[in-house]
């Protein structure tokens, strides 16, 4: 089992890219079609999971996003937000770890239902609205250097060098929700 050192100040966020300027050939084919694929994730790993899918809440509060997560929401640095965390599980195995944003203005009147989803599907809520626009996505891949990466493989028995994920900022009645997807290990390959 590997060690991993507690997060240290000199940390940095993950460089995301957008699809459109990303060199394809430099992902895991493993990890390309889910990063990739426009559909919901939440109906594709339902359609993959032989046994219970589930989501599985680690934390959700109020609370600072990172730099990078405030600056796509269009929120002051510094600014709190419900910071929403979750585990798309495939009976007791991992296979995504989800952070969401929710700025203060995206919560008024008919969407505070966002602050109140507990372990439900969040992607079940944003496929189902008329409203939603899905932002370009945008491809990062965590290293044991990025603060993220601790809190993704926190609970995995075998820290993998590298972690792939993706981010899009949704708009629902034109207000903004960030949602980053990290790809698991364990996650199986992709079928259509």
């Amino acid at each position: 089992m590997a060690i991993v050192s507690p997060v240290s100040p000199r940390c940095m966020e993950p460089l995301w890219r957008p699809v459109r300027r990303l060199n394809r050939a430099g992902i895991p084919e493993k990890y390309r079609p889910w990063l990739l694929d426009p559909a919901s994730l939440t109906e594709r790993l339902i359609g993959h999971c032989r046994q219970h899918f589930h989501v599985q809440l680690l934390d959700q509060r109020r609370a600072r996003p990172l730099c990078s997560e405030a600056m796509a929401v269009g929120m002051r640095r510094g600014t709190r937000a419900v910071v929403r965390q979750v585990r798309l599980m495939c009976g007791d195995t991992p296979w995504v770890y989800a952070r969401t944003i929710i700025p203060p203005p995206t919560l008024a009147r008919k969407f505070h239902r966002f602050a109140r989803l507990g372990t439900r599907s969040l992607g079940a809520v944003l496929f189902a609205d008329p409203s939603m626009e899905r932002g370009e996505v945008e491809i990062a891949r965590l290293t044991p250097s990025d603060q993220l990466y601790h809190q993704v493989a926190r609970d995995l028995r075998d820290k993998p060098a590298v972690i792939w994920g993706r981010r899009s900022l949704f708009r629902l009645g034109g207000k903004p929700l960030l949602v980053c997807e990290f790809f698991l290990p364990d996650i199986p390959e992709f079928m259509e």
